[in-house]
């Protein structure tokens, strides 16, 4: 084996080729640090409330994988890889691509429906059949959740776009439905009377739509009374807990029983 003829081989590859080796990796480094600046401006929101954001985060994610398709293409190109052949290499590949990626075009079409149809955006706490948190990422093929326990859930966009979802931060108003027990000796307009009294006094409670409170169910051990009250939204745990404490502090000081479950035996 003759080194020198390697040697001289290489040097002459090396010599004509280089440039291009040079400006291929040039290429490869400000593009990738141009599409990620580029990624950060699309993301950024325009408006103070950040109503955009979901939008916003999705184009970037969109754009990203776009734009790195076509800085490696013009790097092929730029090391003289012949596109026509490139491109014919990737069409025939096609179907075997599109079999390994069915799952990505599936959460990618979901993105695009979520976009369009905006169930939710970011900020808002949704419910789904699988998990429930706080949306603080959507992007071209999932959906970031952040639980009130502080875990982060990534569901797939055609998951999302399958199942049903819940926002509770769609509207400024929820309302708060609460089920209390007394025994069957108790006023019943007694009881009807104080649990009114505690929800109107409330100070988150909204007096429009009106509390409700009324003898719902004669349960098996048990009077069951519903009380309804609307806040916002915001509200509406600090509201639930505190009718909870209220009403059993005033049941307490009125006398009226909360009875537990009991059970009548008649002997022969």
């Amino acid at each position: 084996m003759n080194w020198n003829i390697i040697f001289d081989t290489l040097t002459q590859w090396v010599a004509s080729a280089g440039m291009k080796i040079v400006a291929a990796i040039l290429l490869l480094v400000i593009g990738h640090r141009l599409i990620k600046w580029l990624k950060k401006r699309i993301a950024r929101p325009t408006r103070p409330d950040g109503s955009d954001v979901s939008a916003r985060l999705f184009i970037s994610s969109f754009s990203g994988v776009a734009l790195y398709v076509l800085l490696f293409i013009t790097i092929a190109m730029i090391l003289g890889i012949p596109t026509t052949s490139f491109i014919t290499a990737i069409a025939s590949c096609g179907v075997a691509i599109g079999l390994a990626m069915q799952g990505f075009l599936s959460n990618f079409a979901g993105g695009i429906m979520l976009m369009i149809f905006k169930p939710f955006k970011v900020g808002d706490y949704i419910e789904t059949p699988d998990a429930a948190g706080t949306v603080s990422e959507t992007t071209v093929v999932y959906t970031v959740l952040n639980t009130p326990d502080n875990k982060v859930i990534t569901i797939p966009n055609g998951n999302l776009t399958n199942s049903v979802i819940t926002n509770y931060s769609a509207v400024d108003s929820r309302r708060v439905d609460l089920v209390f027990s007394t025994a069957y000796s108790c006023d019943v307009e007694k009881v009807k009377a104080l649990l009114t009294d505690i929800v109107s006094k409330h100070p988150k409670v909204l007096g429009d739509p009106e509390p409700f409170a009324r003898l719902s169910a004669h349960g098996d051990s048990a009077l069951e009374f519903t009380v309804r009250a609307w806040c916002r939204t915001e509200d509406f745990w600090d509201v639930k807990f505190d009718l909870t404490e209220q009403v059993k502090v005033a049941f307490d000081k009125q006398g009226i029983e909360i009875p537990y479950p009991q059970m009548d035996i008649h002997m022969k």
